[in-house]
């Protein structure tokens, strides 16, 4: 008969201890609970396993359905007995529940627990057939635990450990911040040996070839880009003098100014031109000297003025005071279709001229000026250029109000500039004629055709000694230095 027994103790140690000395060792726990008091443990000796055994073979027969499963809290209900004939009776209802599950296909070993020692569920007798040890009873260590758990449950399995979601877009983000700071260094180390090397090449020039060098800090002090600076010097001999030099490069210069002569004055050909440009620039006034330029050669009914200009207030008024005093009449249009008309209607004149509004360079409303003017007919435009202003902003003006139907440029307030070169500058690089220059506020007098002796002579007249824009030797390579031509990696070593 299989012996089930309880063990008391006030802490589950004691209780352990109680069962190992009167079961010893291999007893094969059931059980364990709180009760008031202490902790009860059911265990079962370990030479009541064959009694077990032989039970579970005597009771196994065919079940038609699958029992409900062995569970702790069966065990703990048949432990709550207290006496021995009972605890026979739950002995035979644990074999005869184990051999029901064996018949109904439970597969996979069940461990059994004997003091802490896991063993298989399944034994072999001398015959090979397989025969239960075990109903999987919990785990309870005989050693030194000083407490242990309350209930007979089975242990959950640890909650799995999901990795935290990765945010890809911030993964990205923090690439690209990377890998552009990586970039900016790059490039500022890149840069740093650009204009140390450029530097050492730099001296090697001013050794080698010093009326190069000169006539680089000259033409750079004036005004000149460093771009066009070095296309200027790069013939200059080794060797030459510093008036050689200059003659050198008052050559080249001559060589690409464009500038309009007395045969070919717009004045005389005729044609329909529009006078485009930045606010302020004069084109107003530069209208007034071209129209009073046609009147005296032409006649005042030979010539037609037209203004755009509807956004200043009393704009078309100022152009409509020379007209009365030229005797020509002023038309004003407000949009393209309006100009195509007015244009229709003064074909039969020699001259006509359009004065525009005036708008700053980075302005949209340039690329639809420039749409109307286009779209009106055969209108060339001629771009007035601010002789005071700098060559990077001139260079702004340029790229803004080029086209296919810019004909050239007029300096403007030559009167008024230190130095012509940013001005000579612009119109080389840019490859556009100049038309003519305007130097003061009378009408028609101060409107003159280009000279070129004149603009190269303002365009490198050197500058006061005492002035703080006067360029010494260290200034110049360190700005050559610091400056590239289009394409080129290398400072003043491409010089």
């Amino acid at each position: 008969m299989v012996s089930v027994r309880k063990f008391f103790g006030k802490t589950a140690r004691e209780a352990l201890l109680a069962l190992k000395s009167e079961l010893g060792a291999d007893a094969v726990v059931l059980s364990n609970r709180a009760v008031p008091g202490g902790v009860e443990i059911v265990a079962l000796p370990a030479e009541s396993m064959g009694e077990l055994n032989a039970t579970v073979r005597a009771a196994r027969q065919p079940a038609p359905a699958a029992p409900a499963p062995l569970t702790s809290r069966a065990l703990l209900a048949a432990s709550d007995t207290t006496d021995d004939a009972h605890s026979a009776n739950i002995g035979k209802q644990i074999a005869a529940q184990l051999a029901r599950r064996s018949q109904v296909g439970q597969t996979g070993p069940k461990p059994v627990f004997r003091s802490g020692i896991e063993a298989p569920a399944h034994d072999e007798d001398k015959g090979g057939r397989q025969m239960v040890r075990s109903f999987n009873p919990p785990r309870v260590s005989l050693h030194d635990d000083d407490t242990m758990p309350a209930q007979h449950a089975k242990p959950s399995a640890p909650p799995e450990r999901r990795a935290a979601p990765v945010d890809d877009g911030a993964v990205v983000q923090s690439l690209q911040a990377t890998n552009a700071q990586l970039m900016q260094e790059l490039s500022s180390i890149k840069g740093m040996l650009e204009r140390q090397l450029a530097g050492f090449a730099w001296s090697e020039i001013s050794r080698n070839a010093p009326a190069r060098t000169q006539m680089m800090s000259e033409l750079l002090e004036v005004g000149f880009s460093a771009q066009l600076t070095r296309r200027l010097t790069e013939n200059i001999p080794a060797e030459a003098q510093i008036n050689a030099a200059r003659d050198e490069v008052r050559r080249m210069i001559n060589r690409d100014l464009r500038v309009q002569d007395n045969t070919n004055d717009i004045i005389d050909r005729g044609g329909v031109y529009a006078l485009v440009g930045p606010t302020g620039v004069g084109k107003t006034t530069t209208t007034a000297k071209l129209a009073a330029r046609c009147v005296v050669r032409h006649g005042a009914d030979q010539l037609a003025l037209i203004t755009t200009d509807g956004y200043r207030i009393g704009a078309h008024e100022q152009l409509r005071i020379y007209g009365r005093i030229l005797g020509v009449q002023v038309h004003v249009v407000r949009d393209a279709s309006d100009l195509r008309q007015t244009l229709q209607d003064l074909r039969k004149k020699h001259m006509v001229l359009i004065d525009t509004v005036g708008m700053g360079q980075r302005d949209k409303m340039v690329n639809e000026q420039s749409a109307m003017l286009t779209s009106a007919g055969n209108v060339r435009r001629l771009l007035c250029l601010n002789a005071t202003a700098r060559g990077d902003t001139l260079d702004d003006v340029v790229r803004a109000y080029e086209g296919p139907d810019l004909a050239g440029c007029i300096f403007t307030k030559l009167d008024e500039a230190a130095s012509v070169a940013p001005a000579l500058d612009v119109a080389m690089r840019h490859e556009l004629s100049v038309f003519y220059i305007a130097n003061g506020q009378r009408v028609p007098e101060d409107l003159h055709l280009p000279n070129r002796t004149y603009l190269i002579h303002r365009a490198m007249r050197e500058i006061a000694p005492d002035s703080p824009y006067k360029m010494d030797r260290a200034d110049t390579g360190l700005l050559m230095s610091s400056t590239r031509s289009p394409g080129s990696s290398r400072g003043a070593a491409s010089a």
